[in-house]
């Protein structure tokens, strides 16, 4: 990895673009396990899961972190933002159960490259005045996340130093427009453990199964440093050939769907050279 990376940060700052997504009630985790592609009943209360919203094409709609509080209450952490969208379209589907969905817009989403104070793997902490601590990180990238109702200092290069670690972990970032264009499998969430094939019915569960039983799946996320800054949506050429397309940007660094058995040679994005670099493990949970 060259050093034309932003640089890391001391101390936590937050991260503008996350939002939550409160579900609360005692229909929380039913509602969830109807809703999305991870298990949320086996989760057990004071942990957290990567999951997923298909559509019923299962595409891709939004990738998040979902913390079981407790019996009642879930949050979601939506790192590209799209709480109050999210919520509105999550209501359609509440019909009798007993649940409660709001954009948590008063608690803010602070981070730090540091290693948690109390967090482990997938167990939350709770601290002081309210406070959630997640473990996001690896013992090689220590990172933490805390949720609070007081938000820390907004660092852009700080956010674009965070947003370039997760694409070094393998998590995508999606924008507006790579929204509803992925399967979990093209994206990659297997490494996150952000979706399952043995739970009951959700929206695009019968293509995310089948894709996996049958072994269809013929692309997925390779991490990409090009020479010069890309957009999410370009093309990623062989020769003369377009091969994949970059769905995530950060900077120089780049997460593109392309083919599992790649030709030998030189990939270009707009025209100038990109090259594959080493994902970090550490962030499944």
């Amino acid at each position: 990895m060259s050093d034309n990376l932003a640089p890391a940060f001391t101390g936590f700052r937050t991260l503008s673009k996350a939002q939550i997504v409160s579900l609360a009630g005692a229909d929380a985790v039913a509602f969830a396990q109807a809703q999305f592609a991870n298990d949320v009943p086996s989760l057990a209360d004071g942990h957290w899961q990567w999951s997923a919203w298909l559509t019923a094409k299962g595409r891709v709609l939004s990738i998040f972190q979902l913390l079981r509080v407790d019996a009642q209450t879930l949050l979601l952490i939506c790192h590209d933002g799209g709480a109050e969208a999210m919520a509105e379209q999550l209501r359609r589907f509440v019909f009798r159960r007993k649940v409660v969905i709001s954009h948590a817009s008063a608690l803010a989403v602070n981070a730090a490259l540091d290693v948690p104070a109390a967090a482990h793997g997938a167990q939350l902490a709770q601290l002081a005045d309210a406070v959630i601590e997640l473990d996001v990180g690896s013992a090689e990238v220590p990172r933490t996340l805390q949720i609070s109702s007081v938000a820390a200092a907004v660092d852009d290069t700080a956010e674009l130093a965070w947003r370039q670690s997760d694409l070094r972990f393998g998590l995508p970032r999606l924008d507006d427009a790579q929204r509803e264009q992925w399967t979990p499998q093209q994206l990659g969430l297997d490494r996150l453990n952000a979706y399952s094939v043995k739970k009951g019915c959700y929206p695009g569960q019968e293509i995310v199964a089948r894709t996996h039983f049958l072994g269809k799946a013929k692309r997925s996320l390779a991490l990409l440093e090009c020479a010069s800054f890309a957009n999410s949506g370009a093309a990623v050429q062989h020769g003369e050939s377009n091969i994949g397309t970059i769905a995530s940007v950060a900077g120089p660094l780049a997460l593109a769907v392309l083919p599992l058995e790649l030709p030998e040679g030189q990939l270009l994005v707009n025209g100038e050279a990109a090259s594959i670099q080493p994902l970090l493990e550490g962030l499944a949970r």
